[in-house]
Order: C-alpha cells, then structure tokens, then sequence
C-alpha cells in the first residue's frame, strides 16, 4: 500500500505505518537538522528508510507531483506546540500551525484514508471551535477557504455546506473520527497521550473500528503485587519493590478474590525498555550510540522525573528547549539522572541502530516530537486491515 508522510521529524509515525506495511512514495520534512537525521539513517542503510523519498520542504507549499495517484494513506503529526499544555496557548493564531497544509495533501492525494496526531490539548475547551473546523474541513477538504478568509468565517461556510449536504454533488467527502489515545495502552514504554484524527473515503465500503488496547495498568499492577512476576523477571530486591498505593491494593483484592488477572499484556516499563543497556558513559567511545551521559539533572517543582517500574511520563521537546526534569529517570533510592538519547530513542520505540547525530539538545528536541513506534504501528495496521478488507470485498465482487 502507498502512504504520503507528512511533518515527518525524526521518523517515529513514518517508522510505525512502515512496519504496518505501508510504502512512503514522499516523506517530507522542513526542519534542517530532522531531515538530517533522516537522511542519516538512509544512508546508514536503516531498514524501511531505504527507498524512502525524503523530501527536504514545507508541506504547505511541496509539489507533490511524482506521487502516484493511488495513495491509499496520508500521515502526520501537524506542529503540535501551538495546543501544547506546555507551550504559549496560540492555537490557530501561532504560525506553526499547520492544520492547513495537512488538509492540502488530503485534498490534492484523495487518499483512501488519513491519520493525523497532534497532543491532547488539541481537545481543550479553548480550542473547540478550531478543532470543529479542522474535523470538518478534514471531511471536505475540497471546500477551501477563500483569499483572506479567517477561518471561523470559513466554519460557518463548512457548517452551511455540510447541513445541506444532501443537496447537488457532494464532492470529495471522508468519514472522520477523533480519538484520545494513550500510548502506553498500545505497548510504547511512554505514558503518551494523544489526539488521533483518522478518516476514510466516503465513497468507499469500509467499516473500521479504533483498536482496543492491548496493555494495561491493571495487568502491571498484577505482574507487580498479584503475582511478583516482574519483580522477579528483573531480580529486583524485596527492598527495593516499594509497596502498592491503597487504590492499587484493593483492585489486587479484587482481581485475587476472583482467581483472575486482567485480559491484556501489562504496560511496559522504563526498566523493561532499559534494563539491558549499560549505564552511559560520557563518550560514545567504545560505547553503545547515542548512549552518553548527560549532566545536570535535578529535581525542582512539576519536574520529578519517570520512576523505572511504571512507564516513562512523556518525553518533551520543550518550548525553549528540553524541560529538565520531565526526562529523567528517577530511582527509588531518590538520585535522577537525565535519560540519554539512546535510552529516549527506546521509550519512542526507534531501533538501536537508528542514529540522532547532533548534540543533547536537538536529538531529544526531536524526540520529544516524535510519536511513539508502537502506537503508530497498531493505528496504522487497523487501517491496513480495513483497507485490506475492502480490496478483498472488491476482489471477490469482481
């Protein structure tokens, strides 16, 4: 199946929809030192990068001639620092906003479906209106705005033509969906959460449905003090366990005084991401890649760092920068460290061998962008199956 990646930083969502079984005809990315690592690790003959197409422009503007017409996906992560809890709060008024441009490639590629993320306060009361417009638009992305249009002006255009839809040619339509997702539920080593927009054709047959998750806290609690698998998968020390909080006990009660544990897998933490790597060194010397001690982590308020038996808080970019103490590891014997960029590039999910060749500060810069692996693979693979299951439909009705 054909994808288009948009916005595509580091990699995370291109790598995810990859391994789903998608083949980017264009990926493109803007940033100066994002499309270096990219590029990077094409020529470092990085798996699924090989036959990428790695399009150094601004998805505004970028000429998608070349791109086969039968795209069957479009993805991307939009700038998300114009709705971020943590940043300035400009929303459409923010320059980095780039809903736009995304709605673009929609419009000009027709894909079969589209998969867009951006972070949770995208769904923030502030925003409302914004995110009403961008669904809408998303369903009919050919209805554009017209010169010097504001886009609430727009809305009100967009909520006209969609009251009257059962009026004259509809045109080019999709069925959208917004979902709140935390990545953990999927198997990423993050406590993530996200809003995923997904749309499908209008024209097509297709049913689809969010995936389920397929981990939990609840099973984790139950490999913690149910059974003491983990404890014991990982030799930790008795003293070294801590004890379940009052809540977590009694849902262990529960699930003893059934005979059961929880249906899932558990959610994976920063040890099980991290434990076989060695502690960094402060050269890469000899060392593991990216794998380099970094000084100067403290904890201060808001900012305590990610304890290594429950997943990692979510890693961040950081409006001026990476905010110390949320990319930390936090061990129960109190001290903090920062996580290295070998160390962050496994809670995002990238394999080892993928490369971030810059300083501290830009590799974790990209990573605090990049969507987890793990949760792009299992959104990106419910939309293969249900696409999947369309051209089965059509093979058998022909």
């Amino acid at each position: 199946m054909n994808s288009v990646e948009l916005f595509t930083g580091a990699g995370g969502l291109a790598l995810g929809v990859a391994e789903a079984g998608f083949s980017h005809s264009m990926v493109v990315e803007w940033d100066d030192q994002a499309y270096g690592t990219l590029v990077a690790n094409q020529s470092g003959g990085i798996g699924h990068l090989a036959n990428w197409r790695i399009v150094h422009d601004d998805v505004r503007t970028v000429s998608f001639e070349g791109v086969p017409r039968d795209i069957d996906l479009v993805a991307g992560g939009p700038p998300c620092q114009p709705f971020s809890i943590g940043g300035k709060h400009r929303g459409p008024g923010d320059h980095r906003d780039m809903w736009a441009g995304a709605i673009r490639a929609v419009s000009e590629l027709k894909p079969r479906a589209f998969l867009f993320e951006n972070v949770k306060g995208l769904v923030r009361k502030a925003f409302a209106d914004y995110l009403s417009y961008v669904l809408l638009h998303l369903e009919w992305p050919n209805m554009a705005p017209r010169k010097d249009e504001p886009w609430q002006e727009h809305l009100v255009r967009l909520r006209r033509h969609h009251a009257s839809q059962g009026l004259g040619n509809q045109g080019l339509r999709y069925k959208v969906t917004s979902h709140q997702v935390n990545a953990a539920d999927h198997g990423a080593p993050q406590k993530r959460e996200r809003v995923i927009l997904i749309g499908f054709r209008s024209d097509l047959d297709i049913s689809w449905d969010f995936p389920s998750p397929t981990h939990s806290r609840e099973r984790l609690l139950w490999d913690k003090w149910g059974t003491g698998d983990y404890w014991e998968r990982h030799k930790v020390p008795r003293n070294m366990r801590g004890q379940p909080g009052p809540n977590d006990a009694r849902l262990i009660e529960r699930l003893q005084a059934r005979g059961m544990s929880p249906h899932s897998l558990p959610w994976v933490t920063v040890r099980d991401a991290i434990v076989d790597l060695p502690r960094p060194t402060r050269s890469e010397k000899g060392g593991i890649s990216c794998h380099v001690f970094q000084p100067g982590a403290r904890v201060y308020v808001g900012h305590t760092g990610s304890p290594p038996d429950e997943p990692a808080k979510a890693l961040k970019a950081g409006d001026h920068g990476v905010p110390g103490g949320e990319n930390m590891i936090a061990h129960p014997n109190g001290k903090v460290r920062y996580f290295t960029v070998r160390e962050s590039a496994r809670l995002q999910g990238f394999p080892d061998e993928y490369r971030f060749p810059w300083a501290w500060t830009v590799a974790m810069r990209q990573l605090g962008n990049a969507v987890p692996v793990q949760l792009a693979k299992a959104l990106a693979t419910s939309i293969a199956d249900a696409l999947g299951s369309q051209d089965s439909r059509e093979r058998q009705a022909a």
